[in-house]
């Protein structure tokens, strides 16, 4: 299938071509093929990127919300009409099965949809006074222009938490997408921008991580950061906000817990665990990856994932067939095979897989590990891919302390039938996120974010919308 979109930086409402500046190449991971090339931002485009954004700012904040849902709902509409072209796009430069990538559409769309209409809804609140003359009022107000930098394992879901949230609250936007997956966010781009979004309110810019980084916050004119990515990089962006005081908004990552009770039908549970759990191959914040099943059910779970795990179909994202993409690139590939040697070095048996597949593209098999030591990487660093450790506990106490042995803290899943047991994990898992009974983790209307050195700040929800705003207090007598 032939690549077709274009891959250009936005600023100021104008379109940049790679053929215009320094390139880098887009690698399609399932083939290792070059897609296209992605442009490098200069000093001055990113100069242009912060003056458009601070000249934008004084129209878009002052945009009725209505106005600003006009646009976006507009947006959405022609999203809609490509939704299958945007699909195939985040497919081929992604790797993830063309089924997840029209889902992940779907989210786009539906969080633009959430966003635009709570942006109405930035409510603030009338304090009843101590004197009868004197009002005293609270106000939320756009906290201004917005850097924002994406990861790449959700090209188009992490593109749109950030973009929508910042223009439904008022705020203009300068977002640096992942130059591994780039083509997702300027198709979106150009919808908004044909939608009618005013020039300065969006810019896009693609280069060298940590030189644009460096430049976009140690400027004055934004006032927040938001980041979906490693914690390690989230520490480093948070330090360089730091001099400028910026508000920073921090999705980082994690190492999802599942705890499953002996009260539960085995079948049923891995139905939903084990396909959530190759989802995007692993690769997701959220991806459930220490797996802790209770001694009397374990071996059965075992033997259950084993099953399911190895009639997963490895394949290119846009063949129907295919159950499992590749990861992302070779450097992800090469971690898989770091820790799973750690993990067999240090006593593991392999259940399954263990090891790379094919001459090209960058496909791991499913790998199931058992007997594992607690100094074992893969139950110490998210692995971010298709590792699924398997280890048994007595009761919930032992389980949930060794849940909450790491520093990260994102998202957990709970199984059982015993509301005892499903209210005391609720409430003692160190998680910004619990799941009892089910997978479904992140919704519009939701808040989604972690805890400790899974970041701060949240997405989604009412709480997404405060990370763009500002509170005013005005107390007001009718004379002096």
């Amino acid at each position: 299938m032939e690549f077709n979109q274009d891959i250009k930086l936005l600023i100021d409402g104008k379109w940049i071509q790679s053929s215009e500046r320094d390139s880098l190449p887009l690698i399609n991971p399932a083939t290792e093929e070059i897609l296209s090339n992605v442009p490098i931002a200069n000093d001055k485009d990113l100069d242009n990127s912060l003056t458009s954004s601070h000249k934008a700012f004084k129209i878009w904040s002052k945009f009725p919300p209505l106005k600003r849902q006009s646009i976006m709902l507009k947006a959405v509409e022609i999203i809609k009409g490509r939704q299958e072209e945007i699909a195939k796009t985040l497919t081929m430069e992604m790797g993830k099965t063309l089924r997840e990538s029209r889902q992940e559409i779907n989210q786009v769309i539906e969080t633009t949809i959430w966003c635009a209409e709570e942006g109405k809804r930035t409510y603030g609140r009338i304090i009843p006074s101590r004197d009868s003359q004197a009002r005293q009022m609270v106000f939320k107000e756009p906290i201004g222009p917005v850097v924002a930098f994406v990861a790449w394992n959700f090209p188009g879901g992490n593109f749109i938490r950030k973009v929508a949230s910042a223009l439904a609250a008022g705020c203009t936007i300068i977002i640096k997408p992942s130059e591994e997956t780039p083509a997702t966010a300027v198709a979106l781009g150009e919808c908004f921008m044909e939608a009618g979004l005013p020039s300065g309110v969006l810019n896009i810019v693609f280069g060298i991580p940590d030189k644009i980084s460096r430049y976009l916050l140690e400027s004055p004119i934004p006032k927040a950061v938001t980041f979906t990515g490693s914690v390690e990089v989230g520490k480093h962006l948070q330090s360089l906000s730091s001099n400028t005081l910026k508000k920073c908004t921090l999705e980082l990552g994690g190492h999802a817990p599942v705890i499953i009770c002996d009260d539960v039908d085995v079948d049923k549970v891995l139905a939903k665990i084990a396909p959530w759990k190759f989802r995007n191959s692993g690769q997701v914040c959220i991806s459930p990856s220490r797996f802790f099943v209770q001694d009397e059910i374990y071996k059965k779970f075992v033997d259950g994932f084993v099953n399911i795990a190895r009639q997963i179909k490895l394949g290119n994202g846009l063949e129907d067939s295919t159950d499992m993409g590749p990861l992302i690139f070779e450097k992800q590939l090469r971690k898989m095979e770091i820790l799973v040697e750690d993990a067999k070095s240090k006593g593991s048996s392999i259940n399954l897989g263990g090891k790379k597949i094919g001459n090209k593209g960058y496909f791991y098999e499913p790998t199931v590990l058992t007997n594992l030591s607690s100094k074992s990487r893969v139950l110490n660093e998210e692995p971010f891919g298709p590792l699924v450790p398997i280890l048994p506990f007595k009761n919930i106490e032992e389980a949930t302390e060794k849940s909450n042995s790491l520093s990260v803290g994102l998202a957990s899943y709970v199984f059982t039938e015993n509301q005892k047991n499903a209210h005391f994990l609720g409430s003692n898992l160190n998680v910004g996120i619990v799941c009892v009974n089910h997978t479904i983790v992140s919704v519009p209307e939701a808040p989604f974010g972690g805890v400790d050195e899974s970041g701060y700040g949240k997405e989604n929800g009412i709480e997404g919308l405060e990370s763009f705003l500002k509170t005013k207090y005005i107390s007001e007598i009718p004379s002096i």
